[in-house]
């Protein structure tokens, strides 16, 4: 990464000012996040300022711009038609340069002095610049320069904007005084509370908790610094406090597709010459056809049946295909059961998958195990959201009503990366499952969780509707079996992700599967350990299941409601005890969990999938 304010003629051995992976530049420190380097705090550029090699490496997956291109047409975002996926800049460690990177913004530019005698709160433009350290001369004609650090606080708005805190503004009131010297002082506890701006000229002393306090806050100013200095726009939200380094400051909103073979449709071949045949009439096509690329990409189809597919992309009528997630469970259902010594025959495959033997001591409500040695999963990041993330509907589709925060201005294409892995899918009977969502314990608990979802839903703007009880069951399970093959395939917690297949039985095809998965960007593979875990699933499903019938936090944690006085609107018996994973594990940010759907807990021993306990031979 670069500084953009200190832009400056590029020379190959100057080395970056930090460094990230290309998978993290896709979900935690995409464009307009805010990212500590070793000595600045910095906000991430958008996709303008983004520097590629020459076009950028392009990614192919036709299956996941389904997904993409409804919410990019109704933002009314461009998008590019022949190479809508590129990835990241890769820097070369060995000869870096600055003509390949991504420029950075130095945010937020108020500081505030590390003596404890003096504590000023000012600006970068007052401070002197030494060592790659910005240094504050104190009061006294002696007094040595004293490091200064980024202050720890911002303004956002759920609209993505965010800026700096006019502090002499806000801490007199709107009516600074003619010199105002200000002073940032905590107390011991760290409190909003406990934490106080004052003015050394007038006097005047205001505590930060006044800031959150809704009737106080400030109207949002619609600045949006990760596009550019003049990207401002109207805003009508109002301006929130926001510790910089907090959780909420920054969600990233992805989404993605597993590459599974299938036949490429005549409306994708269009889409790969759309650049010629976009103005191609019944008199032109033939002429248009004649041309190589055009002839390559469309084959041996008539030009009645070209025609018609030129004709619905202008209309962007949606392409009648399976959804994402449908197509790739009914792909995972229709493999063969596996042959001893069978593996995949080169490095080209991208998608190798295989039924085992039913593993000993699975219970007869799983159906089968399914083990993937190849997977490719392409992910892209469509937007944005500060403060509150967007939920997603059942196929991975956000709200198209629901505004994310654009990452570029100009840009007509979507940051992607590229994961090569491994993965075991968990396939539940589905006949039990809807026998046990019909069960009156669990439709009691269904709507118990239906109306914390309602109240979420009253705040969030969302019009997505509750997405059943078979959500919370599956999304719990994964996470308690994440957690325990975390701990006997070799690779961290954090590593192995999850993706849900689930869909109501009332669907032509319904789901209830749980794909654990885990992969890496820039390597062909990985070393088949969460396979061969597959295996052994019965032993881990005993354990997890064990485990969680006790919380370390219970009773609390067994006896949290959706509906009760936190803002947990969207979790019922779940916490950081027994559920929540890192959310890079998670598609969901920890929502969407209940623990008593899974197993028995206490006060609600009754809603279990899984009622008795079983014993696994080791």
């Amino acid at each position: 990464m670069t500084n953009r304010r200190k832009w400056t003629r590029a020379r190959s051995t100057r080395p970056p000012d930090g460094r990230v992976r290309q998978s993290q530049v896709v979900s935690t420190f995409g464009p307009g996040s805010m990212l500590d380097l070793l000595n600045d705090a910095v906000l991430v550029g958008g996709l303008d300022f983004w520097r590629l090699k020459g076009q950028g490496e392009v990614v192919n997956e036709p299956r996941l711009l389904e997904i993409v291109e409804p919410l990019y047409h109704r933002n009314k975002w461009p998008l590019s038609k022949e190479a809508p996926f590129r990835k990241p800049p890769a820097g070369d460690e060995r000869e870096p340069t600055e003509s390949c990177g991504i420029q950075v913004y130095e945010f937020p530019r108020w500081f505030v002095c590390q003596n404890p005698h003096c504590r000023t709160l000012v600006r970068a433009n007052s401070l002197e610049r030494v060592s790659q350290e910005y240094r504050h001369r104190c009061a006294g004609g002696d007094a040595k320069p004293e490091r200064c650090v980024p202050v720890r606080f911002v303004a956002a708005c759920p609209r993505g904007h965010l800026s700096d805190i006019d502090w002499s503004w806000w801490m007199h009131e709107r009516k600074p005084c003619d010199a105002p010297q200000l002073k940032l002082e905590e107390g011991v506890s760290g409190d909003f509370s406990d934490i106080e701006v004052a003015c050394s000229t007038c006097g005047k002393r205001r505590r930060l908790i006044d800031m959150t306090h809704k009737e106080q806050q400030a109207p949002c100013d619609g600045e949006r610094p990760w596009l550019g200095l003049e990207a401002r726009e109207r805003c009508d939200e109002k301006q929130r406090l926001l510790v910089r380094t907090a959780s909420n400051g920054y969600f990233a909103q992805t989404t993605s597709a597993i590459t599974i073979p299938e036949p490429e449709s005549l409306r994708r071949k269009v889409q790969s010459a759309w650049s010629i045949l976009q103005s191609a009439t019944a008199e032109t096509l033939p002429a248009f056809r004649t041309i190589a690329h055009v002839q390559a990409a469309l084959g041996s189809a008539s030009n009645t049946e070209v025609l018609a597919a030129i004709i619905a992309e202008r209309e962007h009528t949606p392409e009648a295909v399976p959804e994402i997630r449908t197509a790739e469970w009914l792909q995972f259902l229709a493999q063969p059961q596996e042959k001893p010594g069978e593996m995949p025959r080169d490095r080209t495959e991208v998608f190798w998958a295989r039924r085992i033997a039913r593993p000993q001591g699975l219970p007869a409500l799983v159906e089968r195990v399914v083990l993937a040695r190849r997977l490719r999963e392409v992910q892209a990041q469509v937007g944005f959201t500060r403060l509150e993330p967007l939920s997603k509907d059942l196929q991975g589709r956000y709200d198209l009503d629901v505004a994310l925060a654009p990452m570029s201005l100009h840009r007509d294409w979507v940051p992607v990366t590229e994961m090569q892995g491994e993965g075991m899918l968990l396939v539940l009977d589905e006949q039990q499952v809807h026998a046990w969502e019909l069960s009156e314990p669990v439709l009691r608990r269904e709507e118990v969780l239906r109306a914390g979802y309602e109240r979420w839903k009253q705040g969030s703007g969302s019009k997505l509707s509750f997405p059943g009880v078979r959500l919370y069951l599956l999304h719990s399970l994964a996470h308690l079996l994440m957690t325990q093959v975390a701990l006997e395939c070799g690779y961290p917690a954090s590593s192995i992700r999850e993706r849900l297949y689930c869909a109501p039985h009332s669907d032509a095809v319904p789901m209830a599967g749980i794909l654990l998965m885990t992969g890496t960007t820039g390597a062909e593979g990985t070393l088949g350990g969460l396979v061969e875990e597959g295996r052994r699933l019965g032993q881990h499903l005993a354990r997890a299941l064990e485990d969680a019938r006790l919380c370390s936090n219970d009773p609390v944690c067994a006896h949290h409601e959706p509906t009760g006085r936190d803002d947990r609107d969207l979790e019922g018996a779940a916490c950081h005890g027994c559920l929540f994973l890192p959310e890079c594990s998670c598609e969901r940010f920890n929502q969407y969990l209940d623990r008593a759907l899974v197993v028995p807990t206490l006060g609600h021993e009754d809603v279990a999938f899984l009622k008795t306990p079983w014993t696994c031979a080791v």
